[in-house]
């Protein structure tokens, strides 16, 4: 049975579901989505575990944070602290988390922070490298387009690009779901999101480090966090589990719904015993 609940952080409130029972994980979504991007992956795994999801703060059902005064100062250790906030509440000890993309950005400061209070964790289409100069310009292009734009044309133009060109001519109806779903952000969310990306610390060392099992699920036609760049962590973690979608972009919770929950429970299921 599902439960909705809210926590204020910073007086502002935080929203986040759990859904079914058993050991505990953390799904944590990326930049312009929200919790619903775990849908599939939700209504597989609730029989066997205990799903926390978060909506981000300006995402979702979240509050944006769209402060009359001066934007909010966010980070990748802030979204982190928020979710250390909710396992508190919940009275969680330890559980694993999983990040796609930006949440996997959450995920990895979460681990730095709060080792101890992690079972595993996982990076899907994501990366422990901070960004480069290439990306940061092509971010600081984004939220000028934002700016000049608005929200809606932004992720009108960019949503298409996270999904395989496979997908997109298989599943156009998908591309639009998706559009849809995620359409409705407020510009200064994504600006404040993107900002906060562009100055996140390299985390490789906190893969190094970590003495439990970590998972990868990587997109072979990724171009939002590339393939190549995720083969170079792979091997960082003492434990690693690695899996590649050979059909998908950076959406292979959507695109590849069958493998990635076969990789997730997988995954998981092993975890829990290392």
């Amino acid at each position: 049975m599902a439960t909705e609940n809210n926590i204020l952080i910073d007086g502002k409130p935080v929203f986040y579901r759990v859904e079914g029972k058993g050991q505990p994980v953390v799904l944590v979504h990326g930049f312009s989505e929200d919790g619903t991007v775990w849908e599939n992956q939700v209504e597989y795994l609730k029989s066997k575990f205990q799903l926390i999801i978060p909506d981000l703060p300006g995402s979702g059902k979240s509050s944006p944070f769209d402060y009359a005064q001066g934007e909010a100062i966010w980070s990748m250790e802030y979204f982190a602290e928020c979710i250390r906030a909710i396992l508190d509440k919940e009275n969680i000890a330890a559980a694993s988390m999983i990040g796609h993309s930006m949440g996997g950005y959450i995920t990895l400061a979460f681990a730095e922070a709060w080792p101890h209070r992690l079972q595993s964790f996982g990076l899907f289409h994501s990366t422990a490298f901070a960004d480069s100069e290439e990306k940061k310009t092509a971010r600081r292009r984004g939220i000028e387009f934002i700016q000049q734009n608005g929200a809606a044309k932004f992720l009108e133009q960019s949503i298409p690009n996270l999904f395989s060109e496979a997908t997109k001519k298989r599943q156009p109806e998908l591309v639009g779901k998706i559009l849809g779903r995620f359409s409705n952000f407020i510009g200064q969310s994504l600006v404040n999101y993107y900002k906060a990306m562009m100055v996140r610390a390299d985390r490789t060392h906190v893969l190094k480090k970590f003495p439990r099992p970590v998972l990868f699920i990587m997109g072979k036609h990724d171009t939002a966090v590339p393939y190549e760049q995720g083969l170079q962590q792979c091997y960082m973690p003492g434990l690693s589990y690695i899996h590649t979608l050979e059909h998908s972009g950076h959406m292979g919770m959507w695109e590849e719904p069958v493998l990635s929950n076969v990789f997730m429970e997988e995954f998981l299921m092993h975890g829990q015993f290392a």
